[in-house]
C-alpha cells in the first residue's frame, strides 16, 4: 500500500484500525509493546500519506520536513528496538535467550539508525509508484541486515504459533521487496509489515481463551482441555 497518498490513507486508515481493536484486546502490561504495533504502523502509513503531499507540492515545506522526520523516526530507529522489546517480554521463561539477542542487536541497530536521522537530512522522492527515503546511514548494508535480524529473527523465535507466523511473512515479504524494489525498499517492508498486523490481532484475541500460567506465553499440546477463541483454532498461546 505505500503507493500513493490515497493508497497510504486507506491502508493508515485500516491497520490503526485494528491496532485498536488489538489494544482492546491486551490484558497485561507487557503485551502492551506488541498490542501497539499495529496501531504505530496505521499512524506510519497516514504520516507517509503526508510525504506524498509533501513531494506533490500540496503541503507546505515545513510539514512536509517534519512528516519525512517522523516517518524516519518510526522506521529507522524504533522499530527494530520495539519489535524483540515485545517479543522478550511475552516470551515464554524458557526460551528468551533469543529474543534477548535480538534486542541486542536491534539496540545496537536502532543507535546507528538514530543518530543518522538526528544528524539529517531526511529526503524522500517520488521513485515510479514509491518514495526512495534518504538517511544516510553509515555502514548501510550491515545496519540493515543487523536490523532484519533483530526483526524478523525475534519474531520468529518468540515461541508463540501467531508470532512466529509473523515473522514468516515478514520475512518472506522482506526478501520479495527487496527484490523488487530495492531502491524504495523500508517504504516496502513498512507497508508489508502494517498489512501483517492482523497476526498481532489474532494473537491477542487467541491469547485470551487461555488461563494464565506458568507456561503463560508457551505453545500448547492438544492435550490442554482449552479450546481456541477462533472457529477451527488448534489451540492458542497466552502471555
Amino acid at each position: 500500500m505505500c503507493w500513493s497518498s490515497t493508497a497510504d490513507l486507506v491502508a493508515g486508515g485500516t491497520v490503526a484500525g485494528l491496532g485498536v481493536a488489538a489494544l482492546t484486546q491486551v490484558r497485561r502490561v507487557r503485551q502492551l509493546p506488541l498490542a501497539a504495533l499495529p496501531l504505530l504502523l496505521g499512524v506510519h502509513q497516514l504520516i507517509e500519506a503526508l510525504v506524498w503531499w509533501g513531494e506533490e507540492g500540496r503541503i507546505g515545506a515545513g510539514t512536509a520536513g517534519a512528516a519525512r522526520v517522523a516517518w524516519a523516526v518510526i522506521a529507522y530507529p524504533l522499530l527494530p528496538a520495539l519489535v524483540p522489546l515485545g517479543v522478550l517480554l511475552v516470551a515464554p521463561p524458557a526460551r528468551r535467550a533469543l529474543p534477548a539477542v535480538f534486542l541486542t542487536v536491534g539496540l545496537a541497530s536502532s543507535a546507528v539508525l538514530a543518530y543518522a536521522v538526528a544528524s539529517g537530512p531526511v529526503t524522500a522522492a517520488v521513485d515510479g509508484h514509491t518514495l526512495r527515503y534518504g538517511v544516510g546511514v553509515p555502514h548501510g548494508t550491515l545496519v540493515g541486515a543487523g536490523y532484519l535480524l533483530a526483526t524478523v529473527g525475534a519474531l520468529l523465535a518468540s515461541g508463540q504459533r501467531d508470532i512466529r507466523t509473523l515473522g514468516l511473512v515478514c520475512g518472506a515479504g522482506a526478501a520479495v521487496c527487496l527484490t523488487l524494489w530495492q531502491t524504495a525498499f523500508v517504504s516496502t517492508w513498512c507497508a508489508l509489515a502494517a498489512l501483517s498486523s492482523v497476526f498481532v490481532l489474532r494473537w491477542l484475541v487467541r491469547a485470551r481463551g487461555w488461563p494464565s500460567g506458568p507456561a503463560d506465553g508457551a505453545d500448547r499440546g492438544a492435550a490442554s482441555p482449552v479450546r481456541s477463541v477462533l472457529p477451527g483454532g488448534d489451540g492458542p498461546s497466552a502471555v
